[in-house]
Order: structure tokens, then sequence, then C-alpha cells
């Protein structure tokens, strides 16, 4: 029952993404459905904020509701954004030289800070800052896990997705910038005890106060 309701709803996604809006009764044509059937996937498709409605005057009859795909569901469709970026930065580097892609990339750095230190939590305690920072970065997609050994009082973050980690494995000023952002943010001392663009299963950081 769940796969033929994942497969009719990739097949309303895939259908508004390449004929365009579209109203229930076409689409219930197209898929072999009752309008009722189409309807009932609309509505979780539009709970989940991956469609979208609009309301069309016809040249007879009363208006009718079409449906689009919103900007959240393009982004369950193929995207290649690391390729173009790595692309990029390859002909910067031969171009204008390593330097210009250093500069590159701490310009992002500092451009990250910024955005960081507006959300990060002002409470003194450094546990609080962590765990604001896991949040942020679980937002970028790093899929973040936090814990403090009870022994040492040293906190982790183990990050189990790099979404940028076709450009790190090429350039490791991502990883230095990111290693460097922490350390900022944190107002700590940060040490990075495995990356998954060296080969590590995930990236973890080690955290303790920079006064310790």
């Amino acid at each position: 029952m769940t796969s033929d309701n994942n497969s009719t709803r990739d097949q309303i996604l895939n259908m508004l993404k390449t004929k365009g809006p579209l109203p229930v009764s076409d689409m219930a044509v197209a898929l072999g459905i009752t309008e009722m059937a189409v309807r009932r996937h609309l509505n979780t498709l539009e709970r989940d904020n991956l469609i979208k409605s609009s309301l069309v005057r016809q040249a007879m009859g009363r208006p009718t509701n079409v449906y689009s795909l919103s900007q959240e569901a393009d982004e369950l469709f193929p995207r290649n954004y690391s390729t173009l970026t790595l692309d990029f930065l390859q002909d910067l580097r031969e171009m204008d030289g390593m330097g210009k892609v250093e500069s590159l990339f701490k310009r992002r750095e500092d451009r990250l800070e910024e955005t960081y230190r507006t959300q990060m939590s002002s409470s003194d305690k450094l546990r609080d800052r962590v765990e604001t920072l896991a949040e942020l970065q679980n937002q970028k997609g790093y899929m973040v896990e936090w814990d403090q050994d009870p022994t040492t009082g040293n906190f982790f973050i183990k990050e189990f997705n790099c979404p940028i980690a076709q450009v790190a494995r090429e350039f490791t000023q991502a990883c230095n910038c990111e290693l460097s952002l922490f350390r900022r943010v944190l107002k700590a001392e940060v040490d990075q005890t495995s990356c998954m663009a060296k080969g590590g299963d995930h990236c973890v950081f080690r955290i303790h106060a920079a006064e310790q």
C-alpha cells in the first residue's frame, strides 16, 4: 500500500514537473484513477509543502484549482551543484592560482560566521553554544549529533553527512574553513579528529573551552 502511494505521489510530482500546472481532472485521466484518489495525494503533497494551488478562471463554467510544484519540490529532482561548483573552483585555480581559491573560501567562512553569530546562543555556557551550532549545521544538511564526554568534559560534534563532500575532497580549504568557523563561533579550542573528505566514516570535532 505504501509503495503504491509513493509511486502515485512520484507520478504526480513528475507530471507537474514536465507538464506544468494541472487541474485534478487532467491528473486523474493521466493516472487512470479517480479524482477523489488524486485529491487524497494532493492533500498530502500540499501538507508537505511540495505543491501549491491557484484558482484559474475558465471561458465557461466555474473557476477551477490548478496545481503546480513549490520551490521545495524542485529540490527533489536531480541537481548538479557540486559538479558546477567544482568546475568553477578548478577554473579559478588555473586562471588566478590557489591564493584566489583560498580567499574565496575565507570569504565564505566570514559570511557564515556573521550569519551564525546572529543565531548563536547568548549564553556563556559552551554547552549551549555547541547545541546551537549543531542545530544550525543540521539545518544545512550535515546530519549532526553532539555529546559530552563525562570524564574529560570535552564536547564532540559528529557530522554524518557532508553536503559539499565532492568539493572538500579536492579542496581541503573547505574543511579548514569549517574548523576555523567552529573555533570562532564557539569561542573555544576545536580539533578535528576525523574527516570524511580524508577517508573517515564521518567528521568529528572535539571541543573544549579555550581557557582550559
